[in-house]
């Protein structure tokens, strides 16, 4: 069954909330209560292991690491990497100039070869459809 990284906005967003119980293919979680070394290190694992890094960004997010990882991951696993964004969380909204941003960065991920979704519905739906590995087995001799 493939996995998918839900990587993206923290920071009180209940995003993951939304997706989280829709989904029909395992996932891994990398908010923690704790952050701390042992936890940075299954992130990174899990990001380069996962058959999917998703990340979402909203308004809530306070730092720009998450751009920084979703470009990244554009470029070195495109075929791999999603993206959404949304344009209001809770009582946060971007502005007119973060709202240019992040379809400047859209555009720079989605040219990089990853996919890119309007909609936490619509990448619940592709995810939910994705092709399942299909395991080799020897066969009996």
């Amino acid at each position: 069954m493939p996995k998918v990284f839900l990587g993206g906005t923290v920071n009180g967003s209940k995003w993951r909330d939304y997706v989280m119980p829709r989904l029909h293919i395992d996932y891994f979680d990398p908010v923690v209560e704790e952050w701390n070394d042992e936890a940075y290190k299954k992130e990174l694992y899990e990001r380069e292991h996962c058959d999917y890094c998703l990340y979402v960004l909203t308004p809530k997010m306070k730092g720009v690491y998450s751009i920084a990882e979703v470009v990244d991951d554009s470029n070195k696993r495109p075929k791999k990497t999603l993206f959404c964004f949304l344009k209001k969380d809770g009582d946060k909204e971007f502005d007119a100039v973060q709202l240019r941003s992040m379809q400047a960065v859209t555009k720079m991920v989605v040219n990089n070869g990853a996919k890119h979704f309007d909609t936490l519905d619509e990448l619940i739906s592709f995810l939910n459809t994705a092709p399942r590995k299909i395991r080799h087995t020897s066969p009996i001799k």
